[in-house]
């Protein structure tokens, strides 16, 4: 039950010793001589662990544990766990625990003992109770647990003893030993299977016996005889492999939860002791064949359950799984391993070919192809060579390369890619959290009816055999499990699906809000097009020193400015940049600098009419007008290509009912030129970063659920006032931090992917919750009038969830089929 510390075998080796003035526990209730014990007020503990849970238990308003337990005496289990104190230490916060950008604590842990989802909203409840706790979610499909605090209001220790106060244990989650903790898991599966399986089998060979006898003759000694012979097959069945049930129970009635370890724990407990009854009383019919089947069915389950949970996170595990901890870097000419995590911005670093690239950076020697499946879902590899950027998750298919990091694995698009899909695991959808609270309540309900039904039976027909078995046949076919799995899983399909497909939800519940958009607002540069414009046209007015306009576009990252900083490149390759004294950019307008006495303009047309400068061109092209002291020595004539499948997207999205908007910073004609090549009807242009914002804000007063989608540091606003903010992931690193879906190969396809993984992911979630709900109404009401036996029930239990769970499966196969 609960741990008692290191004193345990210290006091176990003096409870034989003839000792007086004894006292009793406040805890556990075992007595101990009073010099060994911890004095507290008017309370005395054996050890700290009593002092610490009684204490745990008191704050948390669930001492009533106490009055419940009757002074029972606890028995504490032998293992003893690593001290809680550790979880404190300043090398444990150094490898695990990060400060988010709130300020808060944050860690990952594994949740030892969770075998259903019951168990995980216990753990949930416990832990969002706690004062200083500001956030616990816990994975269904791995047991990791993601829990924010305030330090300061509680320790991490204190969180950890909560966990063990309710029955389960805590570590540290390590990526590298992961594996292990889940084939330990699946290794105690197997061992209560196989327990459970060799018993049924025996057991129903002995049914089979009893059967005959019906129709053959059989006397009352031969059949307590088989009926001795199955309650000790059944006996390890019940108290070995459905031992997990009974414990999941108990934990829940001492946190006031009724989940479904309890119902399943009740039926077969109930009709164990029935049936012993039964055997000693030699009259009537035993039932320890039901009890066997119960366990094993449910078990079986169970375990199938895992083992599609597992199928459905494979993607997160084919990202994370082989990523070794170590790479060769270059350091003073000689080639030297280097820790992941110690490689810097700015070190050399060796892939040979066949190796993981496991930073981003740009390439200074060799070249060769790059496999880049496992982020963007495409299969053709990628050439590169120098002077082109390697991206982290990548494998170099032939490549033997050098390559200087331009970020730390922190930061690297891999640590990137994993930290968002955990995250978003972990985030429940509101239709969920909905779920949740039903199931709440469920167990209860159904405990309720079984009572019920019970009386209702031995009113009519007079038989407590019939009664007895029709009531627990209503607590064995009751699934709350199928309910609560309804979600979870068919989310973490569609998270896995997404990310295989270069698409990565930073939460499950954009997923509910992007099925039910009904507006797509559309970015002009770098998201209908390619966001590359080149240079066209030149029109020169006057002399001017290239330098001086060469330096000012370097400076820039907008795509426009890039353009011209290309043309200026090819044109002489030998240019050189120089350092102004002030420079500004202006959002939407441009570029404002000083060098030595000349002020430098550089931008569109706003730009110059802000700054008083008359200047009389048109083009329906993107246009750069470049001014030295407000006169324009130079326009620049730009022109961008639509992006691959811009037309097929606005065509298929428009048909399921989706209406399209572009907004762009660019000037009336180019804007409508585009607008009409790819067939989108509503325009609005020359938008600045607020008005673009100002017109989403609008659309949701108009009761417009709204996606977004841009690439740029002038989208940020936008992005963040959307429902649903998606950056292409070429964008600026502080428009991929806003936006809550990220597409890592910036295709118009992958958008289009984007929403019919959601739409077919939300259709799913409600199939499975239609499934569970008429599942239960049916099979209930079935078992209440009699129609269905404890064996049955135990069997349409387990179906139920794997139902839910092969349904959700089927947006991979189909998929993978389209």
């Amino acid at each position: 039950m609960l741990n008692h510390g290191k004193n345990w075998k210290k006091i176990e080796n003096l409870e034989n010793l003839n000792l007086y003035n004894k006292v009793i526990c406040s805890h556990c209730h075992l007595e101990f001589d009073k010099s060994l014990m911890i004095k507290d007020a008017n309370n005395y503990f054996c050890c700290r662990g009593c002092q610490g849970v009684f204490h745990l238990l008191r704050d948390e308003g669930l001492d009533s544990f106490y009055e419940k337990s009757n002074n029972i005496k606890l028995t504490p289990p032998r293992e003893n766990f690593e001290d809680s104190i550790n979880f404190n230490s300043p090398s444990f916060y150094d490898r695990f625990v990060k400060t988010n950008s709130d300020g808060f604590r944050e860690v990952s842990l594994i949740i030892e003992g969770i075998h259903c989802s019951a168990c995980v909203w216990l753990n949930e409840k416990a832990l969002n109770k706690m004062d200083g706790v500001v956030e616990a979610n816990i994975n269904f499909t791995n047991n990791k647990a993601t829990i924010v605090w305030a330090d300061d209001i509680v320790k991490l220790s204190s969180i950890i003893d909560m966990i063990r106060s309710i029955g389960y244990n805590a570590f540290a989650y390590d990526s590298s030993t992961q594996e292990s903790y889940a084939n330990k898991e699946r290794k105690s599966y197997y061992l209560k299977m196989a327990v459970a399986i060799f018993a049924s089998m025996n057991i129903m060979w002995i049914a089979v016996a009893q059967y005959a006898g019906y129709f053959s003759g059989i006397t009352q000694d031969i059949k307590t005889i088989l009926n001795i012979a199955e309650g000790l097959l059944a006996t390890p069945v019940l108290f070995y492999s459905g031992w997990v049930f009974f414990r999941g129970a108990y934990y829940g009635l001492k946190t006031k939860v009724v989940n479904m370890d309890l119902l399943v724990a009740t039926g077969a407990a109930l009709t164990y002791v029935y049936s012993i009854y039964i055997t000693v009383l030699q009259e009537g019919e035993a039932y320890f064949d039901s009890v066997s089947m119960i366990i094993t069915f449910v078990l079986i389950g169970k375990f199938l359950e895992v083992l599609s949970k597992k199928n459905a996170a494979d993607t997160l595990d084919n990202i994370t799984k082989q990523i070794p901890s170590e790479v060769n870097i270059v350091k003073d000419d000689k080639i030297v391993t280097c820790k992941l995590d110690d490689v810097h911005v700015g070190d050399v670093i060796i892939v040979s070919s066949g190796e993981k690239v496991l930073l981003d950076g740009e390439i200074i020697k060799g070249n060769g192809s790059f496999d880049e499946s496992n982020l963007t879902g495409e299969s053709e590899p990628v050439y590169k060579s120098v002077g082109m950027s390697v991206v982290s998750g990548t494998t170099s298919i032939d490549a033997d390369i050098h390559f200087k990091a331009t970020k730390d694995f922190e930061h690297s698009t891999l640590f990137t890619l994993v930290s968002l899909l955990e995250s978003a695991i972990n985030k429940k959808p509101k239709i969920q959290q909905m779920a949740n609270r039903l199931s709440e309540h469920f167990s209860s309900a159904i405990l309720a009816l079984s009572f019920l039904t019970f009386f209702v039976w031995w009113l009519w027909p007079h038989s407590f055999e019939i009664s007895f078995m029709v009531g627990i046949s209503v607590i064995i076919i009751a699934c709350p499990c199928a309910l609560a799995l309804a979600t979870p899983v068919a989310t973490l399909v569609g998270l896995s699906l997404g990310a295989s497909r270069g698409i990565l939800f930073k939460e499950a519940a954009q997923i509910e809000t992007m099925a039910k958009a009904d507006t797509l607002v559309l970015d002009k540069t770098g998201t209908i097009t390619v966001g590359k414009p080149e240079v066209i046209k030149e029109h020169v007015y006057g002399d001017f020193d290239k330098k001086l306009l060469y330096s000012l576009v370097k400076s820039s990252n907008h795509p426009v400015a890039n353009g011209i900083f290309e043309y200026l490149k090819k044109e002489d390759e030998n240019i050189i940049d120089i350092v102004f004294d002030e420079f500004t950019q202006i959002s939407s307008l441009g570029i404002n600098a000083k060098y030595k006495n000349f002020e430098l303009l550089g931008g569109n047309k706003k730009l110059l009419i802000e700054n008083k400068i008359d200047v009389e061109f048109s083009s329906d092209n993107t246009i750069f007008y470049f001014a030295v002291d407000k006169k324009v020595l130079a326009i620049f004539e730009l022109s961008d290509k639509i992006k691959p499948g811009a037309c097929e997207l606005v065509k298929n999205l428009t048909q399921k009912g989706i209406d399209i908007i572009m907004l762009t910073g660019d000037n009336a004609k180019v804007a409508y030129n585009i607008a009409n090549e790819v067939g989108i009807n509503t325009v609005l242009y020359e938008q600045t970063p607020q008005n673009k914002s100002e017109y989403i804000k609008e659309l949701h007063a108009n009761g417009k659920t709204v996606v977004m989608v841009g690439d740029g540091v002038n989208d940020i606003l936008a992005l963040a006032s959307a429902d649903i903010g998606i950056v292409m992931g070429s964008g600026s690193d502080i428009a991929i931090e806003v936006g809550d879906v990220v597409l890592l190969d910036d295709s118009l396809k992958s958008l289009e992917d984007a929403f019919k993984i959601s739409r077919t992911t939300f259709r799913l979630i409600k199939q499975n919750l239609f499934i569970s709900l008429a599942y239960n109404a049916v099979t209930i009401p079935l078992a209440m009038a009699g129609y269905i036996i404890p064996l049955i029930a135990a069997i349409s239990m387990s179906v139920s969830s794997l139902l839910v769970v092969g349904n959700s499966l089927r947006i991979r196969y189909k998929w993978n089929r389209s």
